[in-house]
């Protein structure tokens, strides 16, 4: 398969990928509606930056051995239901935001490299990212194709997913939709923290074959 092919069968399956809901969208939705825009862009980067752990082993053909190993499975498994808790009780524990004036811009209550680094952990520790890879580039690589290549698939990857989760980002951090979701962010959090919670019970009790 050439460069071009690969490109072209990469973007249409990792975009659906991308756009199916998941841990992943509810943090930079989270993020967005209670941090600002710059919150959701810096956790999509973070998103993006994640996926390069998962391209890579995959590339070193790390991911087959990975998803058929019950043991290494479950780690991830408990590693990511585990943090998927941390950033749900954190959403749950949200409370109502003082007063403010109506044009005051919103400020991230955490700093730009723990935000990146909330999307980078929240991608890279999702336990089913294994068995998609393994799919996706059996379909694409083969022992032979050069290195440039497979990098070039990568990078191609991370940039869909930032350019999916930025487009989430500005649509949600649009006037009219952040005006609508303003006074009750809190609430937000709480309904998005408990998302988060289901999500890491469902992940922690699942069977890992």
């Amino acid at each position: 398969m050439d460069l071009l092919q690969g490109l072209l069968l990469i973007s249409s399956i990792h975009l659906l990928a991308a756009a199916s809901p998941g841990p992943d969208f509810v943090l930079v939705s989270q993020q967005t509606l209670t941090h600002g825009r710059k919150a959701g862009f810096l956790c999509s980067i973070g998103i993006a930056l994640g996926l390069s752990i998962h391209i890579i082993y995959s590339s070193f053909g790390l991911a087959a051995i990975i998803a058929n190993s019950a043991t290494a499975l479950w780690v991830i498994k408990i590693l990511g239901g585990s943090y998927l808790l941390y950033l749900g009780y954190k959403g749950l524990r949200s409370t109502p935001a003082q007063d403010v004036a109506a044009d005051a811009p919103v400020v991230p209550q955490q700093s730009a490299l723990k935000t990146i680094g909330m999307g980078f952990l929240c991608n890279a520790l999702n336990p089913k990212a294994p068995v998609y890879f393994v799919a996706l580039f059996t379909l694409v690589l083969s022992p032979d194709m050069p290195f440039y290549q497979i990098a070039v698939y990568g990078v191609w990857m991370m940039l869909i997913q930032l350019g999916w989760f930025s487009s989430v980002v500005m649509l949600l951090s649009s006037p009219k939709v952040n005006r609508k979701f303003k006074a009750i962010g809190h609430w937000i959090d709480r309904v998005m923290g408990g998302a988060m919670v289901a999500m890491g019970l469902k992940l922690i009790v699942s069977r890992t074959n």
